[in-house]
């Protein structure tokens, strides 16, 4: 298998002024790029049997790209950018949603922030107006400031309630230690507490730049159009879309894993024991991903999984058990979760450990095979069946990859995992120590 050079494709599909075909109707989708001079990309899908579009402004940058005296300022961004703009309110902003009957929302991740919204396809003008302003015009008021962090320091009490999300964290932070991967998303309650509105509007300036943006649109729409408004809208909110700056390359230094093995355990005053047990992964441009899909579905990706079936099933020990992966630019991990009563804790760390020592070994049946297979491709096609899951796919794609893959090559590539890659991928992850973390009573 060859690998894609991002690099390669950014430097000579994406040049400032161009506007290219990544796919035909005939391949799934048509899907076009145009980057705008200053480096904004567009990319749409055109769906016309819908009466909907998605639209999100993806902006490459995350919670690892925040310095630790920093730490949780991009989903407080995410958060502040509802807030107002110089020429609407945060009423303003989600009564226009609102009146057009669409949906609005926003996440932060490690390596990425996106705002999105779904509307009606009479509606997009309105909707990418809205977005854009947010994008370029928010205030970020010391007032505003001041407000949103109760609201944050409630989000990350929230997520201390939850012991599953916990001990998720535990497990990143445990692996990766003090640096950026490591660290929660949310922030602490600390940092959350002395974040200035100077150093949160700084990291807008820095951070939300035309270089760093993609707007994708999937529906029912007309490229040329799409570009016409968002550039439109970019101009009247000031963002200079000129020049030859080229999309931003993210480049970044392979991150250093600070635990393979051990245990770590946070007591808790929970029902449960949340268990995680995993290893250092894959990253995000390892070609085997596609191995590992087939093979985490098989492991622990559904009711007839290996983990469910030995775990829940036979033993009825947990009522919540799955297996994961997750991939950044230069790292991964993989894993296993279960949520069990605590006396039950040492039974099913050992019979997690057993099928883990099992696949690592003797790898999958040709039966487990051929079924992983079909889940995989099957929720791929089910999942692309919205506006939404379709503008997703092409903005990771495009953010990622500077590639846009048909849905036929994709599922082309789980077709063609065998046995050998599988147990080749399960012998490699799984036959070295593994970190386990749990978050639950003394």
């Amino acid at each position: 298998m060859t690998s894609r050079n991002s690099a390669v494709v950014l430097g000579h599909e994406q040049r400032p002024g161009t506007t290219r075909t990544l796919l035909t109707a005939e391949q799934g989708g048509l899907v076009k790029r145009t980057v705008l001079p200053g480096g904004l990309r567009i990319i749409t899908e055109q769906m016309p049997s819908v009466r909907s579009a998605a639209i999100g402004i993806w902006v490459n940058v995350g919670s690892r790209d925040e310095v630790a005296s920093q730490t949780g300022s991009a989903h407080y961004l995410e958060h502040l950018l509802f807030k107002g703009t110089k020429t609407r309110s945060a009423l303003d902003i989600s009564s226009t949603i609102d009146a057009v009957g669409g949906e609005m929302n926003a996440f932060t991740s490690k390596e990425v922030t996106c705002f999105y919204t779904r509307v009606l396809d009479t509606s997009v003008p309105q909707a990418i107006d809205v977005l854009v302003d947010m994008i370029t015009s928010a205030t970020i008021t010391s007032v505003d400031v001041d407000q949103e962090r109760q609201v944050v320091l409630e989000e990350i009490a929230m997520r201390d309630d939850d012991p599953a999300d916990l001990v998720h964290e535990q497990f990143s932070k445990a692996m990766f230690g003090d640096a950026p991967l490591g660290r929660s998303i949310l922030g602490t309650v600390e940092n959350i507490s002395s974040l200035s509105r100077r150093s949160i509007n700084g990291f807008y300036k820095k951070y939300y730049t035309p270089d760093r943006l993609i707007v994708a649109v999937a529906g029912n729409v007309d490229h040329a159009t799409i570009v016409k408004l968002v550039r439109k809208a970019f101009n009247q909110g000031g963002f200079a879309l000129d020049g030859d700056e080229a999309p931003y390359v993210s480049v970044k230094n392979k991150t250093k894993v600070l635990q393979t093995g051990g245990f770590v355990k946070q007591d808790k005053a929970t029902e449960q024991a949340n268990l995680v047990i995993g290893v250092p992964g894959l990253d995000r441009a390892d070609e085997r991903r596609y191995i590992q899909s087939v093979f985490n579905a098989a492991l622990g990706g559904g009711m007839s999984s290996r983990l469910f079936q030995e775990v829940r099933e036979k033993r009825g020990l947990v009522y919540t058990v799955y297996s994961f992966g997750q991939q950044f630019q230069d790292a991964g991990m993989a894993g296993v979760y279960a949520g069990c009563s605590p006396k039950n804790l040492d039974q099913v760390r050992e019979v997690i450990t057993n099928v883990l020592d099992d696949v690592a070994k003797n790898g999958i049946t040709a039966a487990e095979l051929s079924k992983a297979k079909g889940q995989v491709s099957g929720g791929m096609v089910l999942g692309l069946e919205d506006t939404s899951s379709r503008m997703s796919r092409i903005a990771r794609s495009e953010m990622n990859n500077g590639y846009v893959p048909s849905v036929s090559e994709v599922l082309d590539r789980v077709s063609a995992v065998t046995l050998d890659e599988v147990h080749s991928l399960a012998h490699q992850l799984w036959s070295h120590d593994r970190l386990t973390a749990v978050v639950g009573p003394e």
